[in-house]
């Protein structure tokens, strides 16, 4: 008798976190987002100041959010969707490339916006944090459990690369006429390709790993016959 009331409010608390990234990202676009005060936000969202506070902790998470939120569980969901036979390397480097690399035709002005923007680009650096945990469940799926650390450490690794690249993507311009925006020496996708190969020998090390696992039969130990 539980299970519809705590869908129901989970749905609801949904519909309030994406209604107030889309009005942070709204009124950004409109106003600047030095000019959006989180009041107006959760005004425009038909919620309350403290309501907002309970999703997001500054201005500037709800803007980036409207561009990342779910990102990382769409990485993740990508890797696992990919067949068996797929490389575990290649599973990930194409799901990161085409999750960070096509915000889509609708998200363009918002990344725009973003990227010219020092406290804006500050947090959407940090919101690769969030990959770590899906993406270690999305290779221990593929891969069964290893061991404790593999899963964990490869997509912590990812994340890290990620960054990485995307901090080389950003680098903020030196010609004081121009600060604020950022100079695009490369591409994304070739700075997350380059940012990720370091970590290829590792992830075929784990799928060599996985395999190897798999055809071992099972040690039954004394006392325990086989069947």
């Amino acid at each position: 008798m539980t299970t519809r009331p705590a869908g129901l409010r989970e749905r609801k608390k949904q519909a309030t976190r994406t209604a107030l990234r889309e009005a942070a990202l709204r009124l950004a676009l409109e106003q600047g987002p030095d000019n959006v005060r989180v009041e107006d936000i959760a005004e425009a969202a038909g919620v309350s100041p403290r309501t907002y506070n309970n999703y997001f902790s500054s201005r500037d998470q709800a803007i980036v959010a409207a561009v990342t939120a779910e990102r990382e569980a769409r990485v993740a969901a990508a890797v696992t969707a990919r067949a068996p036979e797929v490389r575990l390397a290649d599973a990930i480097i194409d799901a990161v490339l085409a999750e960070y690399t096509d915000p889509g035709e609708a998200r363009r002005d918002a990344l725009l916006l973003i990227t010219t923007h020092q406290a804006l680009r500050e947090v959407f650096l940090g919101t690769t944090d969030a990959l770590s945990k899906p993406l270690a469940a999305a290779i221990t799926e593929r891969l069964g459990t290893i061991d404790e650390f593999t899963a964990p450490v490869l997509a912590a690794g990812v994340a890290a690369a990620i960054r990485v690249a995307l901090e080389q993507w950003l680098q903020p311009a030196s010609d004081a006429a121009i600060a604020g925006f950022v100079v695009v020496s490369r591409s994304l996708s070739d700075l997350l390709r380059a940012a990720l190969a370091p970590l290829v020998p590792a992830l075929d090390d784990a799928d060599v790993r996985a395999g190897s696992a798999a055809n071992t039969p099972p040690n039954h130990g004394p006392g325990h016959a086989r069947s």
